[in-house]
């Protein structure tokens, strides 16, 4: 993604100080208060948002306030859980961040320390549960490195109005176990395996449905073929396939009608030329 000039050079004057002040933060071991104010000054100067009016610490879900939460246009686009910057990151804080994100009807979640930033959408289905769309490590960062400015641009402000997240989001759901492993299930792929193994091996009779068997017993683990996200997958793949089928059928219609009609106007043409000649 090709960021606005003016984007990149913010990322290149600010995150270099920060770099700077996080290690020297960690190196203090400074406490989850002073961490949190180092976070609000991020948002604001790489990420863009007004400190004073676009991040918040007064959300209050079911009794407790969350630690930070980005608010545009009168809605909550991130919830941000913080601990401090020593801390390393693990599950039970996660948990705690998607259970705020989960009773206050947010979907985007970040958890951070100022230095490791993850962030998580959860998705509101039966049950509740949450995915890790992207994360990164803000001290081994490089501003000039494309695709860790297309990290840092989906915590930019500019980043929700383009819906960046959501598009990264996507991309990173066609790249996941689920989804590889259905094309690998696919029947154009099993029909390349079954041709390069006639290669491989002259003479050897296989079949797809033999090849398939392998591949679901033998060759790939049992929880990325089955369960709920797997089903969901397999399901897109197919309709991804009998679209094109359908593409190329009419593709294939349109060029047969064309053919039929080129000798017909061959034909008008043939007919006007000896009516000329005759005159």
């Amino acid at each position: 993604m090709a960021l606005p000039a003016k984007i990149i050079e913010r990322f290149n004057k600010r995150i270099r100080i920060f770099q700077d002040a996080l290690q020297r933060a960690k190196d203090a071991d400074r406490n989850e208060s002073d961490t949190v104010a180092i976070i609000t000054d991020i948002l604001a100067d790489v990420f863009g948002y007004d400190k004073y009016m676009e991040v918040t610490s007064e959300l209050a879900i079911r009794g407790t306030y969350c630690d930070l939460a980005i608010k545009m246009d009168g809605k909550f686009q991130y919830l941000i859980e913080c601990k401090s910057v020593g801390t390393e990151l693990k599950e039970n804080h996660l948990k705690q961040a998607a259970d705020y994100g989960a009773n206050s009807g947010i979907p985007w979640i970040v958890l951070t320390n100022g230095i490791e930033w993850q962030i998580h959408k959860i998705r509101f289905e039966q049950p509740i549960s949450h995915e890790l769309v992207c994360n990164f490590n803000l001290l081994q960062i490089n501003p000039r490195k494309e695709e860790d400015q297309d990290k840092l641009f989906l915590l930019c402000k500019e980043g929700l109005s383009k819906d960046s997240r959501e598009d990264y989001y996507e991309k990173m759901q066609c790249l996941n176990r689920f989804v590889i492993g259905g094309f690998i299930l696919s029947e154009p792929v099993i029909n390349v395996i079954r041709k390069e193994l006639r290669k491989f091996a002259e003479g050897l009779k296989v079949d797809n449905e033999e090849i398939e068997k392998i591949i679901r017993q033998e060759v790939l683990k049992r929880e990325i073929l089955e369960g709920e996200d797997a089903s969901k997958t397999q399901a897109k793949i197919r309709r991804f396939y009998k679209k094109q089928l359908k593409e190329k059928e009419a593709c294939a219609c349109v060029q047969s009608n064309i053919s039929e009609n080129v000798p017909q106007q061959e034909n008008i043409s043939s007919e006007n030329q000896q009516k000329e000649s005759a005159q």
